[in-house]
């Protein structure tokens, strides 16, 4: 894929090989997950939900990278491409290949990526700008909840 993602996913492959290293629900696949995390914050897409510029990372999985995150952090941040689209790309490919290293049932939190992305990647395409979402309940019509 890229030899700054490839080094990423060993140094995190190889730290979390050590099973002591390991949060409990831990499951390989979700380094692939975390990189494409890091990837998307990254990039910063312009077409990305007002709520979803940045994806947060799980604390139980920083919390165990120890010293190795600043060094993965570099790596990432120092992938430069031109324009949003080569980014999308860049970004769905990483995951499809990430996606091509696990069963079924390891993809949720990879397939849950995918997912958000390709709905960036339909705003981006169809030059949509992304709406603030807002999270006010609608006013209630009657105070009677068997009226509402």
């Amino acid at each position: 894929m890229n030899k700054k993602i490839d080094k990423t996913l060993k140094i995190w492959h190889e730290h979390f090989s050590d099973e002591e290293k390991q949060y409990s629900e831990f499951e390989s696949s979700d380094i692939e997950y975390f990189v494409g995390c890091l990837l998307y914050n990254h990039f910063s897409f312009i077409a990305s939900l007002d709520t979803m510029k940045t994806i947060d990372l799980s604390y139980d999985f920083i919390s165990e990278c120890d010293d190795e995150y600043d060094g993965v952090l570099l790596q990432i941040n120092s992938i430069e491409l031109k324009n949003e689209r080569e980014k999308l790309d860049f970004l769905l490919a990483y995951l499809d290949e990430a996606m091509g290293k696990y069963s079924d049932d390891e993809l949720y939190l990879l397939k849950r990526l995918k997912y958000h992305v390709k709905g960036v990647e339909e705003r981006h395409e169809a030059k949509v700008e992304s709406r603030k979402v807002v999270f006010e309940a609608p006013k209630l019509r009657s105070p009677n909840p068997l009226l509402r």
